[in-house]
């Protein structure tokens, strides 16, 4: 599942929206649903970020005019990181392979 980035102009200020559905269909706007915002829990709060989140956060559709849009991006959901496993090497197996060539 991609992940849409909309960069645009709101307010004289450069925005950036974080979507799972975005529907380019319209012949004047940009249609934005699904918003995803950042995790709470941050020890680190970016003002700008809080500002978008409390006036677009409770929006279920957004409609943005074309000519209010700068860029679009996608990227793929972030899927989980693996965990990492150390391995090691059997006695044995090294003598093996040596055998074998």
């Amino acid at each position: 599942m991609s992940i849409y980035k909309v960069h645009f102009k709101w307010k004289e200020k450069e925005i950036s929206l974080s979507a799972k559905s975005l529907d380019l269909t319209h012949p004047y706007f940009v249609s934005i649903r699904d918003l995803v915002f950042p995790e709470g829990g941050k020890l680190i709060i970016d003002p700008s970020q809080d500002e978008v989140k409390r006036t677009f956060g409770s929006a279920e559709h957004i409609m943005l005019p074309f000519q209010t849009v700068t860029l679009i991006e996608e990227f793929k959901e972030e899927q989980p990181k693996p965990k990492i496993r150390n391995f090691t090497l059997m006695e044995g197996q090294e003598e093996e392979k040596e055998d074998k060539v």
